[in-house]
């Protein structure tokens, strides 16, 4: 298949990469810096700066991840429009290249995340639940699903992928939980009873390469593991996976003071659950988190 990709050069992008180039595809990378795309994506995937370099050349799938990194930084105004530029703005952009083509692909992947249900605290969260709180994460990713489901108008089907946490020694939360935790500075956050949904960065290439290749997979998906873990829990597992006590927690007030609103990215959970993955016959390789974090920490 000949495969596009916005934020191919981010975390899960470049996996999907490597998968991919692997499998014999061929795979261009949408970006704002194309000449670092080699180099971060593989030696045999192309990079481009406007999508009207690919011209009227064939194209069987779109995977749209691209978006400023959300928990990087406080949520100044500038911040969150930053945020929404990159995501909705983006996909814009790319509905109304698809819409000028006559060769449209068959499907549009595209990315959102479990903080589109909002701070659903103990309750069970499917794909077929309703948000539960309107907070900006809760928007954000409201209205990027929005705006990629209108791709279904042109005759495209439409995945929608609610990612958890990501799980991974190469970047995201885990890459940054290294340092504090080896150091012995790691522990809960806040009172720690917050569902955190988790995902092994290998199920997250799986199944976003299966519901690709499922012809009649549309709209959300929750791609987290079946077991979703409460942060106290995820703490005690990290310290243990790297053989460090977990004794410092992170007080609510301090990070309300520090981070704003952002802090109930890391205050408030999901318990999200991969229904509609599983029931299409989806199989995890990771459903532990123990199990997954010894994987992939094996060699820290």
């Amino acid at each position: 298949m000949h495969i596009l990709l916005t934020g191919g050069t981010g975390l899960i992008g470049r996996a999907l990469c490597a998968h991919w180039a692997e499998q014999g595809h061929l795979l261009t990378v949408w970006s704002r810096e194309p000449s670092k795309v080699a180099r971060l994506c593989g030696a045999n995937v192309r990079g481009i700066a406007r999508l009207e370099e690919l011209a009227e050349e064939p194209l069987d799938a779109v995977i749209n991840l691209a978006g400023a990194p959300i928990a990087d930084r406080p949520w100044s105004s500038k911040r969150k429009a930053l945020l929404w530029s990159s995501r909705i703005g983006l996909t814009e952009q790319l509905l109304t290249w698809l819409q000028r083509r006559q060769q449209r692909p068959a499907v549009l992947l595209s990315g959102s995340a479990v903080g589109w249900y909002g701070n659903g605290g103990e309750r069970e969260l499917s794909e077929d639940t309703p948000q539960v709180t309107d907070d900006f994460a809760a928007q954000l990713c409201g209205a990027w699903e929005e705006t990629a489901q209108r791709a279904e108008d042109l005759g495209i089907r439409v995945v929608l992928v609610r990612t958890g946490l990501v799980l991974s020694p190469d970047g995201g939360m885990l890459k940054r939980l290294l340092l504090p935790f080896k150091l012995c500075l790691g522990g809960r956050i806040g009172d720690g009873r917050q569902w955190m949904p988790w995902i092994h960065i290998a199920d997250q290439i799986g199944l976003i390469d299966f519901l690709l290749q499922q012809g009649d997979a549309r709209g959300p998906y929750n791609a987290c593991a079946p077991l979703p873990a409460r942060n106290a829990e995820f703490s005690k597992a990290l310290g243990q996976a790297l053989s460090r006590p977990t004794i410092f927690p992170a007080p609510a007030f301090v990070l309300r003071a520090a981070l704003g609103e952002m802090s109930e990215l890391l205050l408030g959970g999901q318990r999200a659950v991969p229904t509609r993955l599983l029931e299409a016959g989806f199989s995890f390789r990771f459903t532990h988190l123990d199990v997954a974090l010894a994987d992939l920490l094996g060699h820290q």
